[in-house]
């Protein structure tokens, strides 16, 4: 029969726990823009495979086998299954556990020959923590918000997957292409060199200006030799980035387009609140916020009394007796009373855990807005440079053609030809990492701006 102190002492108990303890999360406040400083001239759209605008098949196959299988997406799914199970071990909190055991036990004495005792028994002991003060509640929440928080570092692993391996494959390409002209420029220079090695042979020209051909187009031929160099070393990060064998990459690439991707326009419309919901870092960084925050409840909750219930029943034969079925069954209380200041120390901890958190959100929110507006800046000024950039290339080639012409017919100088033609190779080669950069930037964009997900859209 219960005492009625311990009936009432029950019922204030129940009374007190009616709520959890800790910190209501909310998604904190930020300080965000309200517009981007930076120039802005259209409207993303549709950007979940932002890469496809790039319409290069080569691209599209690289991207395909990166996300097929790649260990750093490898390593998040674990980390969410990880995540998946803690939520589940903090849910069983809410539930009674039962276990169930059984023993046989023989005895006897060896001494006077005395028969033997055979002894069987079978039991089922249960045991419930009522959830009081909200510990497992605020547990529950806590896993429950990194799930969504590995879950969203998955989805940040991707995008940062995809932009790597379009960085990477445009970067192959320019190089490529650098390989290409400088390989053309120095056979032509080498045509040159035999020209004049032979006129200087003739005693028409000096030695001296045989000896400047020569040295040109040896420089070249390193610049393409370098740059050749530089596509391999490009290979190798794809192959690491992709798990493809290199035979299979280099084939893939061998089939892409030999000049660098042409992307549809872009610019961004958004307003920078949207990165609150468009990048997975900071839902990410957000949804590890909340994981403290609850955290901190589950910290408070170990300073107040556990109630837990706790029953037992068992059949208990003995060969020859009558079988006896005890049970049993019971409130038991735990109340800390003395624990030289851990539970305090690990309230105190959970909150230092807390404001960190709240740190690195601030922080990766600070990112995301730098990073989407360097893209914009970066963007906008290849754009105002690149028809002066043409312009300078397009008046380097009239300029070589009219100085070879003139060489040719003994009006300029052999130095002044070479001199024309690095000014060329110059400008020819500045508009091309011009075109690269402006490729790059707008990766980097895509990437700035989660890369087409939303915490909002259903994966």
């Amino acid at each position: 029969m219960t005492h009625p102190r311990f009936a009432l002492f029950l019922s204030a108990l129940l009374l007190l726990g009616g709520c959890a303890v800790g910190p209501d999360y909310r998604r904190p406040e930020v300080n965000m823009p309200a517009a981007w400083h930076a120039p802005r001239t259209g409207a993303i759209t549709d950007v979940g495979n932002w890469w496809k605008r790039l319409n290069d098949p080569a691209l599209n196959a690289l991207l395909a086998a990166a996300q097929k299988e790649n260990p750093t997406l490898d390593k998040a799914t674990a980390a969410i299954m990880k995540a998946r199970a803690n939520r589940t071990s903090a849910q069983a909190g809410f539930f009674p556990t039962l276990n169930a055991g059984a023993d046989a036990t023989a005895s006897g004495s060896l001494m006077n020959g005395s028969g033997t005792t055979r002894v069987g028994t079978v039991g089922l002991d249960a045991s419930w923590e009522l959830d009081l003060f909200g510990k497992t509640r605020r547990s529950a929440e806590s896993a429950g918000a990194l799930v969504q928080a590995r879950e969203a570092d998955w989805q940040d692993a991707r995008v940062s997957l995809a932009a790597e391996v379009a960085d990477v494959y445009v970067q192959y390409r320019a190089a490529r292409l650098k390989q290409t002209y400088y390989e053309e420029q120095a056979q032509s220079q080498d045509k040159t060199s035999e020209l004049t090695r032979i006129s200087a042979l003739a005693g028409f020209t000096a030695r001296a200006d045989a000896v400047l051909a020569e040295a040109s187009a040896a420089t070249t031929r390193a610049k393409a030799l370098y740059q050749k160099a530089e596509c391999d070393v490009l290979v190798k990060s794809l192959v690491a980035l992709t798990g493809l064998e290199e035979t299979e990459a280099r084939t893939i690439l061998g089939n892409g387009t030999p000049s660098l991707p042409r992307p549809e326009g872009l610019a961004v419309t958004n307003v920078p609140a949207d990165l609150l919901r468009q990048r997975p870092d900071i839902v990410a960084a957000e949804r590890a916020l909340a994981s403290a925050s609850a955290l901190i409840g589950v910290a408070e909750a170990a300073q107040w009394p556990s109630l837990s219930l706790t029953g037992s029943v068992g059949l208990s034969a003995t060969r020859g007796e009558t079988t006896l079925a005890p049970w049993s069954f019971g409130p038991a209380i735990t109340l800390p009373v003395f624990d030289g200041g851990r539970i305090r120390a690990g309230v105190t901890g959970a909150r230092a855990d807390y404001d960190g958190a709240l740190a690195d959100y601030k922080q990766t929110v600070r990112n995301a807005v730098k990073e989407v507006e360097q893209a914009l800046v970066r963007l906008d000024g290849v754009r105002l440079r690149e028809a002066q950039e043409l312009k300078s290339a397009q008046g380097y080639r009239a300029y070589l053609s009219a100085q070879e012409q003139n060489w040719r017919t003994g009006g300029a100088s052999l130095l002044d030809h070479e001199i024309a033609r690095r000014l060329t190779i110059a400008a020819e080669v500045s508009l091309l990492e011009l075109q690269e950069n402006r490729l790059l930037y707008w990766i980097a964009l895509y990437k700035a701006v989660g890369g087409g997900w939303r915490a909002d859209a259903s994966e």
